[in-house]
Formats: C-alpha cells, sequence, structure tokens
C-alpha cells in the first residue's frame, strides 16, 4: 500500500486565509440607525469639548469644569464605544465583556 495515497485521502485540503479588511473595519454591529446616531453622539460631543476650550473668561467656573469633565469624558467613551463596536476588538475581548463594560 502506497502511503501517500493514504495520505492525501484522510488530510483536508487547505483553506484559504480568511480575508482581512482594512484596518479590522466592519459595520456588523452597527446597523440601521445606530451607526448613524453613535457617530453623531461623538461628533457632537466633540462640538462640546471645542466650544468649552473657546471660553476664555468666567466668573463662576465650577459649572465650566463640570461641563468639561463630562464632554470630555462622553467624547472619549462615544469615540471608544464607536471604536470597540466597528473593529475587531468586539470580537477579541468577547462578548461578555464587551456587555459588563
Amino acid at each position: 500500500m502506497d502511503n501517500g495515497a493514504v495520505y492525501n485521502e484522510t488530510t483536508e485540503p487547505e483553506a484559504k486565509p480568511p480575508r482581512r479588511r482594512p484596518l479590522g473595519c466592519t459595520l456588523r454591529r452597527l446597523r440601521g440607525w445606530r451607526l448613524p446616531a453613535k457617530a453623531v453622539q461623538t461628533i457632537l460631543s466633540f462640538v462640546a469639548v471645542i466650544c468649552e476650550e473657546v471660553v476664555e473668561d468666567c466668573s463662576n467656573c465650577a459649572g465650566l469644569y463640570f461641563f468639561e469633565f463630562t464632554s470630555c469624558s462622553a467624547f472619549l467613551l462615544s469615540l471608544l464605544f464607536l471604536c470597540m463596536y466597528c473593529t475587531d476588538i468586539y470580537e477579541t475581548m468577547g462578548e461578555d465583556k464587551v456587555q459588563k463594560m
């Protein structure tokens, strides 16, 4: 019996390598209205950060500092979520960890 024939019959054909997406970008997780809503949220929070930085003088700065903190936090978190849902990080981290976050 020829060993080459047995080996060829039992092995599976070589699979093609998976097609790579540019920068791992995918829109599977944000379909329909969710992607535009998340993009608008990110843009508006960035505009809020810019508007806060334009203020040069204030009489009661406590409110301005709170607005700075919340607008910057909203921008960074919405950017993080947008990147997480639109890249391969979602699959890398696992759905349970993403849901906890």
